[in-house]
């Protein structure tokens, strides 16, 4: 019966809170050790950046008041706190990978205030590449070419005005980078509950289905 059927997950766009209290944002140090991008197993073409290697060097910006649990930087990779660290582990969400300590060279304050009093322990981590795939029928995308691959389904895109995830491929990533939109870093409603209930900061929570991303001003595509 319809009334026993279980309702979709939901999914969320995570950014960075550019401009909130917490803005932190970070930069990677000399020496600097770049390895190749990942490649899609199948037709071979790249889904990501290239990777960022040992040693983890970084240089902070403070852009807010306080220094954020989460920072992104020039990569795919994300720094996190160790208290954002420690609770992710115990409670058992999955999608991040690494956890490697990080030394921080030196933090600059962008904007009028006191430094900060205590600096926090940062790790990096690298978000999976999940096997969540837009769907396409659902989702309101602008591509700039048709997807030719099953496997990544990566071609560019001009436009995001909202997106589902095809059921059924999503393996229960919690943080994860989907099939179809490698760009851009998507969580589950459990991740987003985790970061309410700890009080986690510098961390925008988007739902997929508003999710706009026009740099252009294209605007959605053209209703079929």
């Amino acid at each position: 019966m319809a009334s026993d059927l279980l309702p979709e997950p939901r999914f969320f766009v995570l950014e960075a809170d550019v401009w909130g209290p917490h803005d932190t944002q970070f930069d990677t140090c000399e020496p600097e050790n770049i390895g190749k991008a990942p490649r899609c197993p199948r037709c071979g073409d790249p889904i990501g950046m290239k990777v960022w290697l040992p040693p983890y060097r970084v240089e902070l910006e403070l852009h807010g008041q306080d220094l954020g649990d989460f920072t992104r930087g020039p990569g795919d990779e994300i720094l996190i706190s160790e208290r954002f660290a420690q609770a992710f582990e115990v409670e058992g969400l999955t999608g991040l990978l690494g956890f490697h300590p990080v030394e921080v060279v030196r933090v600059r304050r962008k904007r009028k205030g006191p430094k900060p009093s205590a600096v926090p322990r940062y790790f990096v981590v690298s978000p999976c590449f999940g096997r969540g795939a837009v769907d396409e029928a659902r989702s309101r995308l602008r591509r700039d070419k048709l997807v030719t691959c099953p496997e990544c389904r990566s071609t560019g895109v001009d436009t995001i005005h909202g997106f589902t995830l095809e059921p059924g491929t999503w393996q229960g990533e919690d943080v994860f980078y989907p099939r179809g939109l490698q760009g851009d870093l998507v969580v589950s409603e459990r991740f987003a509950n985790f970061v309410k209930r700890h009080g986690l900061t510098n961390m925008k929570l988007i739902p997929a289905e508003e999710y706009i991303c026009d740099p252009d001003h294209k605007g959605p595509p053209a209703t079929p």
